[in-house]
């Protein structure tokens, strides 16, 4: 690349078309590791997966002005809610029924989304966050890495050297790697395991040659339109819009922290510009459309933003490009069985250390923010987030059922966590915590 990217480049017209394919195309993979994870761990399509990634992240775009480069793929913090609502089969095969249950529950915590937008544009950023600080967000995200803790183990159990090759790639590319290779280390511990998997005996790939090359990425089964029929059941869909929308607290402090990074990085403040309640809405509209047809939740991606400061080239218009080479992929069926052979042991191996990195990344939340623990009233708070979130979840039931007239709705571990934590901080004396949107 010349020397002129070396300086902050905000049109990409600058570049000529075969530099800002070259860009697009390193988003793609630089999101492409983390997005289609997601789907192989919860049962969702992969196809899918990639289509509303790139859908979502042209609907952000479009509702954020096309100012801010940033792209959405795949959410890991709803991985607790899908695994409660729609657990893998034993056969490790999806389980189709529950599926769109989770998807719907997901949606709803795509609402809170919108709401959370309208009541910042109303009342300002400062006057919501102040019933959402750290002291509440920070132990919901670590609770939400170590509930998930167990699958990880379980998948590793499989084969532990494959897993071990995945955590050793995928750290040494994390502490040693450079440029590309220290923003795409999960792509490269997956593409390193997979081979080792591969010559050990560990991938069937008839899949692979009975898929056809092109396809509609959408199944109908496993959009929210799957559960309604004669098994619908009103019960388990209110358990799952319990138990999944309080996630979105956690990831509503996530968005913000990803957009507040993205300012950092291109020195524009699009806090203030377009506006985080702009932001707000393109995430949580990209998430209730995803999820309504079968797709994972969105987020803004910390892998794009590490392009960009690699780069120098903050137009979003590159971006958005490489949104179109994953609806591109989409279409091919092919090209997803490849990724749906990949061993469960590296599946283990690197959703291990992605679930460490989600308790790590709300242990910074509190620690960044200076969450003072020589007062009760946090103590009280962070210990009543973990114990119920964690505990409830690894109890015998799983979760707290009650039954109001013939419904039965059981809330699970995090929803408890979550909501209790919300109560505690709103009454409790001593708030003290100020949202800066700088």
């Amino acid at each position: 690349m010349s020397n002129k990217t070396q300086d902050a480049i905000y049109n990409a017209k600058e570049l000529g078309a075969g530099k800002v394919t070259v860009l697009g195309l390193q988003h793609m993979f630089a999101m492409f590791g983390a997005t289609v994870l997601v789907p192989i761990l919860t049962g969702l399509n992969v196809s899918t997966t990639l289509f509303f990634a790139g859908v979502g992240t042209l609907l952000f775009h479009l509702l954020t002005k096309r100012k801010v480069p940033a792209f959405l793929g795949s959410s890991f913090a709803f991985l607790g809610g899908y695994f409660a609502i729609a657990p893998i089969l034993e056969d490790g095969s999806s389980n189709v029924a529950m599926i769109p249950y989770a998807c719907f529950g997901v949606a709803c915590a795509g609402l809170l989304y919108l709401v959370m937008a309208l009541l910042i544009k109303l009342f300002s950023a400062g006057k919501i966050m102040k019933f959402f600080p750290p002291i509440v967000t920070g132990p919901i995200i670590i609770a939400i890495g170590l509930t998930l803790s167990q699958s990880a183990i379980d998948n590793c159990s499989t084969n532990w050297l494959v897993a071990l090759v995945a955590i050793v790639v995928v750290v040494l590319c994390n502490i040693y790697g450079k440029g590309m290779i220290k923003i795409i280390p999960i792509l490269i511990g997956v593409v390193v395991s997979y081979i080792v998997g591969v010559l050990m005996g560990e991938v069937d790939f008839t899949a692979v040659k009975e898929a056809s090359w092109v396809g509609i990425p959408i199944v109908k089964e496993m959009t929210v339109l799957g559960m309604f029929g004669d098994n619908f059941d009103v019960s388990k869909l209110l358990t799952a819009v319990i138990t999944i929308m309080p996630i979105a607290l956690a990831t509503i402090v996530e968005h913000i922290g990803d957009i507040s990074a993205i300012s950092s990085t291109t020195g524009r403040n699009y806090i203030k510009d377009p506006g985080l309640h702009r932001t707000l809405l393109g995430d949580g509209l990209a998430t209730i459309v995803a999820s309504l047809f079968g797709a994972p939740a969105n987020t803004t991606y910390g892998e794009n933003t590490g392009v960009l400061n690699l780069s120098k080239v903050y137009d979003p218009f590159v971006v958005r490009l490489a949104a179109g080479f994953a609806i591109f992929f989409s279409f091919c069926p092919k090209f997803a069985a490849v990724i749906q052979t990949m061993p469960t042991a590296t599946v283990g191996g690197i959703s291990l250390i992605l679930y460490g990195m989600i308790s790590a990344v709300g242990v910074r939340n509190i620690v960044e923010n200076k969450v003072d623990f020589a007062k009760s009233r946090n103590v009280i708070i962070a210990a009543l987030i973990l114990v119920l979130s964690i505990g409830i979840n690894y109890s015998a039931a799983g979760a707290i059922a009650f039954t109001i007239g013939k419904i039965t709705i059981s809330l699970s571990g995090l929803a408890v966590g979550a909501l209790t934590g919300i109560i505690m901080n709103a009454i409790l004396p001593g708030k003290d915590y100020v949202f800066d949107e700088e």
